[in-house]
């Protein structure tokens, strides 16, 4: 491999795991791309960012396996340059706490925060500097029960990253983003992205250059750790709670 530093992406061959690695590309990092059954796209994903003049390879894993830590090892075999992980991988299903069963306990948290607190633990062994970026979800400002499982796991990731900042630093730094209404599921309607949309205060979808950006932030800027960076349009601090100031009783 060359001279380039390099960047680990799990979740890397679609959706916002893709721009990430296209970001990386573009910041003049060679990327591994982490796929488990998106092998066709990881392909197309390695392709796009070799035609950005970097070197990228895919690596198979299940993250919801045995040993998900085992990635990282593999991946500095070929880059041993490596020097950031971005933790995108996700799995999302809803359902409340009193819906939830062991079995899908432990797969939403297999993913969601077993893998990254593992993958974190690995790099920090086979890393003498780097960045860590969790990325997250702004559902973790708020108590939506109805995916109980998929936000517990993501909270947990959120308070893993501020205790791995402290535990890692100065050598590595730790940080977070909590994406919004970035892309929606394919499975999401016009109508329903409308209804998101009202309720955040920039009044819009958000786009995925704006998260590449964040990320490009969080990477190049020394003197942050430990913080989790909202990319949301201010939705995520739109619920003030109810007070008698703003109380207006019925009128009779």
């Amino acid at each position: 491999m060359g001279e380039r530093p390099a960047a680990l992406v799990t979740g890397g061959a679609i959706r916002v795991g893709r721009h990430f690695c296209e970001t990386l590309a573009r910041l003049g990092y060679d990327v591994a791309v982490h796929y488990h059954r998106s092998a066709e796209a990881a392909q197309e994903t390695v392709a796009s960012l070799r035609a950005l003049g970097v070197e990228a390879h895919g690596f198979a894993h299940d993250l919801a396996g045995p040993d998900p830590a085992a990635l990282v090892d593999r991946v500095v075999e070929v880059f041993p340059r490596l020097c950031v992980l971005v933790n995108c991988a996700s799995t999302y299903r809803a359902a409340s706490v009193a819906e939830t069963d062991y079995g899908l306990l432990e797969g939403e948290f297999r993913v969601n925060f077993f893998a990254p607190f593992l993958l974190t633990g690995a790099f920090a062994r086979r890393v003498e500097r780097g960045n860590v970026v969790n990325i997250l979800d702004n559902k973790i400002a708020f108590n939506q029960y109805q995916y109980a499982a998929y936000l517990s796991a993501k909270k947990a990731l959120a308070e893993l990253t501020r205790m791995a900042a402290m535990e890692f630093a100065p050598r590595i730094r730790v940080n977070g983003i909590a994406p919004g209404v970035v892309l929606p599921g394919s499975n999401r309607s016009a109508d329903y992205i409308a209804w998101r949309v009202e309720g955040i205060p920039l009044k819009r979808q958000g786009k995925l250059t704006e998260l590449g950006r964040a990320l490009a932030y969080l990477l190049e800027n020394e003197f942050v750790t430990g913080q989790i960076l909202f990319v949301d349009g201010g939705e995520s601090v739109a619920h003030v709670g109810r007070n008698a100031e703003a109380y207006a009783p019925a009128r009779s």
